[in-house]
């Protein structure tokens, strides 16, 4: 069938919205009608080519409606309203043990941009079009997605505002629920209050730690970081700032969740951690880093990586959503919509700041 898509390999600050072929459903996969997809950072790092193939449909936080299944889907139905996540083999000991994020297929299954036996679902003027991306390629109309990319959601609940808890919320909330497990009195710093940043405030808050310690350049992110449940903010070009950090608690902190790449935060995140403290981070530094191996054996700390919150997103994004009708995580305070033909614009205002969490909304959506 025909679908509008945005392909991304054709140079430009954006994906281009073009006329594709989309194969039917393969065992195991379905095609979903999409009604909204968010914009993460992933997608822009990726835009321009990094470590998927293109030309690709990118696009990753998609959430939409079940419009077909493929032969042996039984846990499914046309109809269904669908979050989607990233894809997973379900047979490796970490799928197995409820960690999919860490499957032992995880880069070909997310960033290969095909299916495992290479083939794709989209073609371009009879030319092969890399699809699949996070089992997704959710920047369309339509997608075909392997069952283990979808989760089953409540139809009564809005679907143009599900999308970013599949990848930027639940890497947040989940990176201070699942991962570092941030308990009732804990204290924890959180670097970066973007999308990914402020969905850790509002979790730090919902699980009761007793100091919520947010440090961004921008006043406005921090004055929302205060109202999502930031106890203390800080700039983060302040002089003398970890010190600052560590006089919250006058010891340092329990835990450090980086959003940042930059190598010096990285380098802080550790340093303002109290005894046994633990920094998570969620991605990796652009240039040198050392980890300070003497402080951290001296100490008893830990540098922790985390990949999509730690969590299974089969049991985690329904209770997020929960979280969010209780008006526990009103993560829907970071959205702003475009229709999906301005996906330029969207684009340009996640580069620049402008949008904290962009959102997609296709002309198809109910």
């Amino acid at each position: 069938m025909k679908i509008t898509a945005a392909l991304s390999g054709r140079g430009g600050a954006a994906p281009e919205l073009v006329e594709m072929e989309q194969e039917d459903p393969r065992p195991g996969e379905m095609r979903i009608r999409l009604v909204a997809t968010g914009i993460c950072h992933t997608d822009l790092h990726e835009h321009p080519g990094r470590h998927s193939p293109q030309p690709i449909v990118l696009g990753h936080e998609g959430a939409g409606v079940v419009e077909a299944l493929g032969e042996g889907v039984t846990t499914f139905a046309v109809g269904d309203h669908v979050i989607l996540s990233g894809n997973s083999c379900g047979r490796c000991p970490s799928c197995l043990a409820g960690r999919p994020t860490y499957c032992d297929l995880a880069m070909p299954l997310c960033f290969g941009g095909q299916r495992l036996d290479r083939s794709t679902a989209l073609t371009c003027g009879g030319e092969k079009v890399h699809s699949h991306f996070f089992g997704q390629s959710s920047f369309a109309s339509h997608a075909i997605v392997p069952v283990r990319t979808a989760v089953k959601m409540d139809k009564r609940l809005p679907l143009e505002k599900l999308g970013p808890l599949g990848c930027g919320v639940v890497t947040g909330a989940g990176g201070i629920i699942e991962a570092l497990k941030v308990g009732f009195g804990d204290t924890v710093a959180i670097f970066g209050t973007g999308g990914v940043g402020l969905s850790a405030v509002m979790a730090a808050k919902l699980v009761g730690a007793k100091r919520i310690v947010a440090v961004d350049l921008s006043p406005q992110r921090l004055e929302l970081a205060r109202e999502f449940g930031a106890t203390d903010t800080l700039r983060g070009d302040e002089d003398d700032l970890a010190a600052k950090i560590r006089a919250v608690t006058g010891r340092g902190v329990n835990f450090t969740f980086n959003t940042t790449n930059v190598p010096a935060v990285h380098s802080l995140a550790l340093e303002v951690l109290a005894m046994n403290g633990t920094a998570g981070f969620v991605a990796a530094p652009l240039g040198p880093f050392n980890a300070p191996m003497f402080p951290m054996l001296a100490g008893g700390k830990q540098l922790r990586g985390i990949l999509g919150g730690d969590a299974n997103p089969q049991t985690f994004l329904p209770l997020l959503a929960e979280y969010w009708q209780q008006g526990r995580l009103p993560f829907d305070r970071m959205l702003t919509f475009y229709p999906f033909a301005e996906i330029d614009r969207a684009f340009a205002d996640a580069h620049s700041g402008a949008a904290i969490k962009p959102v997609l909304l296709m002309e198809n959506a109910e």
